[in-house]
């Protein structure tokens, strides 16, 4: 079976970790009271946990040592206390870092989604939907714990550090250098670690992307594969992808699951040295018993934060890679946006002016799709455009809704160059239908009000009528409130496309566009509703891509498309008579 683009690994730039880290953490200032809430929470934690070990101290030292059992009652009651306190404090700043981080995915999700609708129709040819989806849902909720954990664990383990640090150092730096011997072992071997986990992760999203992009593409073309009996190859194919899969993500936690030993092993190692060092060298009588304890007590705090950081680098190393696939998309202009100083079309009459017009696709701008095209059509005028398939026929109606932008020329609707106008004003003023309309998901009548959302019922109606699709939509279990599923799987292909006749009828457009709009209706169907298509035409410009002929023969002229260019143009009867290009065309399918 050939490659499609569900399985070749997708193209990301390079982006230092340290810059996606610090434009990831950026979205936490949104919630600055409720992350200054959590650290002054930890503050108060962090104050607690330094204090119970020198209490610990006192109380052996001091209590224990002079049999004062009042003493230790009240040091114990203290301790009580501040452990409740602790504990509160723990599951306050969870329960706030919770709600916030939730909302930080919300917010990245919403600026991905939103950004993603402003890209343009060639960013969506060379990406499978799957890849796109795999961005906005998995690798967004994989940061979950990064966000989180940032504020929770990062600060106060690192402020915990510092200051056990502090103390140990203040208190004995003999036994405080012995413990942190092995820190050096420690960072290096996490640098090494973090470098290689991070590579195998950068594979692994790619390869999570391509299982959900084939994955999708697998259900949404189930029928075909049905009806070809291609099971065994696509099976196949899931096969080899899960494989892959599995693979990556192996050879990713093989190397990220070596941090938690290499902590354990410092840790133990520093340990040793401690009471190694504490004992043989400096002395017991020197430390004294209840310094020795606080110093046990202190050294776990101390490696204890150390093992969560490491936990936590190990998360950043797994998830940076997602964040980074999610900032690669936002990071992606939109190759056809409003520029400065753009203005609202008004209501079209309908003019359209093709001056000079070249295009070409931007994967491959040497070959041209429409080289030099000049044509103005009419207000009213209905222009019907005929040819081979990949002659540029609907390129031609793409670049009249600005779907892509061209080489060169000029493309202006009532004198308005289309770049000089909002996007909005200028695609809310046509109607355009192809032979493969999408239904969504949801009722018949939220579907033809699709075209105008603040259609009312009447119109809805209206228009369905005015195709001949209401008996059909009144034979259904619920009429207009019968529910759909996503593509209108339900329906027929001919139903489908009377509802986006009606959905089209609804939206009044200034400027139709009829992409080989009845190839998907019977003989019978298309004569019930060429009423409607007539009334849909009357009174606005229109473009009509056919290559039944038989569906053109009224148009006020007929340009046969060919080689990127308009080789004749004319009424029927015109090109009929000059026995040409389009003479050909009708004879090849009437005689």
């Amino acid at each position: 079976m050939s490659v499609n683009t569900s399985r070749v690994d997708e193209y990301q730039k390079e982006v230092l970790k340290k810059e996606t880290l610090l434009r990831l953490f950026k979205y936490l200032l949104a919630f600055k009271k409720q992350v200054i809430t959590v650290l002054l929470i930890m503050a108060g934690t962090i104050a607690i946990s330094m204090t119970i070990p020198l209490l610990m101290e006192y109380a052996i030292n001091t209590c224990v040592a002079q049999e004062d059992m009042a003493g230790l009652l009240k040091i114990g009651g203290v301790s009580l206390v501040m452990f409740v306190l602790f504990l509160i404090g723990i599951k306050t700043r969870m329960y706030i870092m919770a709600d916030v981080s939730n909302k930080v995915l919300l917010n990245i999700r919403e600026e991905l989604y939103e950004h993603i609708q402003t890209l343009s129709f060639g960013f969506f040819d060379s990406r499978p939907t799957g890849k796109i989806l795999a961005r906005i849902i998995g690798d967004v909720n994989s940061l979950k714990e990064v966000l989180s954990d940032s504020v929770t664990q990062l600060i106060p383990d690192f402020l915990t550090i510092i200051c056990v640090a502090v103390i140990m150092l203040v208190k004995n730096y003999k036994l405080a250098m012995a413990a942190l011997l092995t820190l050096p072992i420690l960072i290096v071997g996490m640098t090494l670690i973090q470098t290689t986990a991070h590579r195998r992760w950068q594979i692994y999203r790619k390869k999570n992307s391509n299982l959900n992009a084939y994955v999708h593409e697998d259900l949404s073309g189930i029928r075909v594969i049905q009806s070809y009996a291609a099971e065994p190859e696509t099976r196949e194919v899931f096969y080899d992808l899960a494989d892959q899969h599995y693979k990556s993500f192996i050879d990713a936690v093989l190397v990220a699951d070596a941090f938690g030993p290499l902590v354990e092993i410092t840790w133990g190692l520093g340990g040793f040295l401690l009471y190694f060092i504490g004992i043989r060298v400096v002395g017991v009588e020197e430390v004294g018993i209840g310094t020795f304890m606080a110093f046990s007590t202190y050294i776990a705090m101390f490696w204890s934060p150390i093992r969560n950081l490491a936990n936590f680098y190990n998360k950043v190393t797994t998830n940076i890679s997602a964040a980074e696939r999610i900032f690669d998309i936002i990071d992606t202009k939109a190759e056809i946006k409003d520029e400065e100083e753009v203005i609202e079309l008004p209501q079209i009459k309908g003019e359209v002016v093709f001056d000079h017009v070249t295009f070409a696709y931007g994967d491959d701008p040497d070959t041209l799709i429409l080289d030099d095209v000049n044509f103005t059509a009419k207000a009213g005028e209905t222009i019907a455009l005929v040819g081979p398939t990949g002659a540029g026929k609907t390129t031609i109606v793409n670049l009249i809704s600005r779907f892509y932008e061209t080489v060169s020329g000029t493309i202006r609707i009532d004198g308005y160059d289309v770049k000089d106008v909002t996007l909005n004003s200028l695609r809310s003023q046509m109607g355009i239908m192809t032979q493969d309309n999408f239904l969504f998901s949801g009722t018949i009548g939220d579907n033809i009000r699709y075209g105008r959302l603040d259609a009312t019922d009447e119109e809805v109606i209206e228009a369905a009528k005015a195709v001949n699709a209401h008996d059909f939509i009144m034979k259904l279990e619920n009429g207009y409130d019968t529910q759909i599923s996503e593509r209108g799987a339900r329906l027929s292909i001919g139903q489908r496309q009377l509802l986006a006749f009606a959905r089209t009828m609804v939206s009044k457009p200034g400027i139709l566009i009829l992409d080989e709009a009845t190839s998907s209706i019977d003989t019978h169907t298309e004569l019930l509703v060429q009423e409607g298509i007539d009334a849909l035409l009357k009174g606005r410009t229109s473009f009509v891509i056919a290559h039944r002929l038989s569906t053109i023969r009224k148009a006020d002229r007929i340009f046969v498309i060919d080689q990127g260019n308009i080789m004749e143009s004319g009424s029927h009867e015109e090109l009929m008579e000059k026995q040409g290009a389009y003479y050909k065309l009708h004879q090849s399918q009437f005689v």
